[in-house]
């Protein structure tokens, strides 16, 4: 059975940047409302939140539980120390 003109047809096509831009900026918006989803319903406490950013160093996601007044993190995901230790292992 010849399989070569069923793979050509199965090939992606090139999304364009400017839809893959777009995409993006619906996923960010979609992250932000569940986000406030879930801290208006006080899961993580009264004084609690969840919130994402940036590593600056490593430039991944993380995610944080912070404390609403004081703005202090209570927990990380990932942990800081693994971020650290991915970064060290990168510089050998």
């Amino acid at each position: 059975m010849d399989t070569k003109t069923i793979e050509k047809v199965a090939l992606p096509l090139p999304v364009p940047d400017y839809q893959v831009e777009q995409q993006q900026a619906t996923e960010r918006r979609e992250l932000v409302k569940a986000i406030k989803a879930i801290n208006a319903t006080k899961f993580f406490g009264e004084n609690y939140e969840l919130t994402f950013v940036l590593d600056r160093e490593t430039r991944r996601p993380l995610m944080r539980i912070v404390d609403r007044q004081t703005r202090e993190v209570i927990r990380q995901l990932p942990p800081e120390y693994t971020l650290r230790l991915a970064e060290e292992m990168r510089s050998r």
